[in-house]
């Protein structure tokens, strides 16, 4: 039997209602955020925000802090993930060269991640990442550019208690704290950003 034209499977009640949640979750003003194409073939359903701090060049992500926050959703609840929803999110933003080198820097990053979960109420567990110092100098026609410091964070978890919206809140909590931005209380929802990006 040929399955190439088949439609694909039609989407859970509890994914759409998970999607419905991240497009009216709360989000800062100063962020950037848009749907994005979600990757294929890691999960049966998923979900993609990308976020930048800004607004950076068309195309392009923000030089202050960028990043993407991916939902996924399986029904036969993979062992991995210990249930059938799992988050996976890349976090990035600049330093200054005197913090890039703070040998605190990784662990402090994560720490702002799980304290921006808790602090949200975003229930989770098996939890896991890895966080990245990245330093360089330009040379020849970058030298201008000097020294520079990023860092990066890979992380993963599974959420537990379903509001979804605090697990995308405190993400893009975590992505302001390591682009510098203050505390402040503006914000708008996910699908205010994309009724003015047309």
């Amino acid at each position: 039997m040929d399955t190439s034209s088949a439609a694909p499977a039609p989407e859970p009640e509890a994914f759409r209602a998970a999607v419905d949640q991240l497009r009216r979750a709360e989000l800062r003003s100063e962020l950037s955020v848009r749907e994005i194409p979600a990757p294929g073939r890691i999960a049966p359903f998923s979900f993609a925000i990308a976020a930048d701090v800004g607004t950076p060049d068309h195309g392009r992500d923000s030089d202050l802090g960028t990043g993407r926050f991916i939902l996924m959703h399986d029904p036969e609840e993979p062992e991995a993930w210990g249930g059938d929803f799992r988050i996976v999110s890349f976090t990035q933003a600049s330093q200054d060269p005197e913090i890039g080198v703070d040998p605190f820097l990784a662990e402090v990053t994560w720490t702002y991640l799980l304290e921006a979960l808790e602090q949200r109420g975003a229930e989770y567990h098996s939890e896991s990442g890895t966080a990245t110092k990245i330093l360089s100098i330009g040379f020849g026609e970058l030298a201008a550019q000097g020294e520079g410091a990023q860092i990066e964070l890979r992380a993963s978890w599974t959420p537990t208690g379903y509001d979804f919206g605090a697990h995308l809140t405190a993400w893009t909590d975590l992505l302001c704290a390591i682009a510098g931005l203050s505390v402040q209380p503006g914000a708008t929802g996910l699908d205010a950003h994309r009724r003015t990006r047309g």
